[in-house]
């Protein structure tokens, strides 16, 4: 529990306090009326850190006074460049390096992913999923569903809340896996749901899954980089996440994934193949024939985008600095804090969707206010405030622990308060 006051001069002395006010300084903000922007959308991308520039320059220097010889001779040399972020994503999602590689983008490796763990029978064929799931991962499912030659309507469950309420109780879940189990060949989740910010226990969904004999992964866009994850002690058999989000990598960077290593060695598995998941030591033989490589380096497609990797590399390393088990104890007091603000708002319309406990949400809280238009997330916008609109009221908030502020959160608070009155 958390002792808070609402006056700004309560919030200067959380800084203050704060022991990982330093990394702040390491990203840039962008800029909104004359000063740093009130940036709570780590959860959509998140902020640029300011040593990217610098590492994605070096590969650029490399490539152009090197030309091809960058792969062997580059400062950091290309051929094993995903392995310099291997150690330090390992560590972000709670797995062994061999359980983890970034490769691909997050959809291709959750395809790649239902290509070698969802082998449905006629008597095991169906998917779980959650009622409200990222599109991306409706779309995926569903697609490998019809392409094994099944129904949607015959093949998926969809968990949806319970009348009245906006996010899932555990022991539903665990409920709809006990008693359709013996039907379900794969229940894939988010780790956290990226509309209402509900962080899943992903332990327990697990074991019940694999009591009953179906394979279990995740989808960790919203987790990697904001919950603490134990993906291999929680035994979890595959999981791949974005680095776009939380993680800091840039517009558009490349992803990651996990395949627990009791899987490392399960080359009779379907999979799709490509040449940089083939064995190093005779890649470049350009032999006909395709050995996977142990571990997840062996779902590995293409070769790897430097540019990419190099930015990411970049916040990587701050994360190592700051270590996910002091991001979280942050990121539970932001949003304890920012909670708080919210309660003490005079507007019966105003009330969060996110799980009030800290350890079933990260650091996103999912605004609802009734009857609510966009017009009040412009008038919000405009003060300074970047925030994430989603249809039909509710406003997504994430304070990042890495680089936001108890300040930032008391501005917020009082820039929506404001603006709720003349709305």
């Amino acid at each position: 529990m958390h002792n808070f006051d609402s006056s700004i001069a309560v919030a200067a002395e959380m800084d203050a306090a704060d022991p990982l006010r330093g990394f702040r300084e390491r990203f840039h903000f962008p800029q909104v009326n004359g000063r740093d922007a009130l940036y709570f959308t780590g959860n959509s991308l998140g902020l640029m850190p300011k040593k990217a520039r610098e590492y994605v320059e070096q590969e650029l220097v490399d490539w152009e006074t090197l030309g091809v010889e960058g792969h062997v001779h580059a400062k950091n040399p290309w051929l094993p460049y995903h392995e310099f972020l291997t150690e330090p994503m390992a560590r972000v999602v709670g797995a062994m390096p061999s359980e983890t590689v970034v490769t691909n983008a997050l959809t291709v490796n959750l395809h790649l992913m239902l290509v070698t763990f969802y082998r449905p029978t006629a008597e095991r064929n169906k998917i779980l999923i959650e009622k409200g799931a990222f599109p991306s991962d409706q779309y995926a499912v569903e697609s490998q569903i019809k392409f094994h030659g099944g129904s949607v309507d015959g093949s998926l469950i969809e968990l949806a809340p319970r009348n009245g309420e906006s996010t899932l109780r555990t022991e539903d879940i665990i409920e709809t896996i006990e008693c359709e189990g013996d039907k379900v060949a794969l229940v894939m989740l988010g780790g956290v749901n990226y509309y209402t910010g509900q962080a899943f226990d992903m332990a327990a969904i697990t074991a019940a899954g694999h009591a009953k004999g179906a394979v279990v992964g995740f989808d960790l866009a919203h987790a990697a980089g904001n919950l603490e994850l134990r993906m291999h002690d929680w035994n979890v058999d595959f999981a791949v996440w974005c680095s776009y989000k939380y993680l800091n990598g840039g517009p558009g960077a490349v992803g990651g994934l996990f395949v627990h290593e009791r899987h490392a060695k399960s080359f009779d598995l379907p999979r799709f193949a490509g040449w940089w998941g083939n064995n190093k030591d005779t890649r470049f033989l350009m032999g006909p024939d395709f050995e996977p490589l142990s571990g997840a380096e062996g779902w590995q497609l293409s070769n790897p985008p430097i540019l990419q990797m190099a930015a990411l590399r970049a916040s990587l390393e701050i994360f190592d600095e700051a270590g996910m088990s002091a991001l979280r104890l942050k990121s539970e007091k932001l949003t304890a804090y920012l909670e708080y603000l919210l309660d003490r708002i005079d507007d019966r319309r105003v009330s969060v969707i996110t799980p009030r406990d800290p350890s079933d949400r990260g650091c996103q809280l999912s605004i609802r206010v009734q009857s609510a238009d966009k017009g009040l997330f412009d008038a919000i916008s405009k003060r300074g405030v970047v925030a994430d609109w989603r249809e039909p009221d509710v406003i997504r908030v994430a304070p990042v622990p890495l680089y936001n502020s108890f300040s930032d959160v008391y501005r917020f608070a009082s820039i929506l308060r404001d603006c709720l009155k003349i709305r």
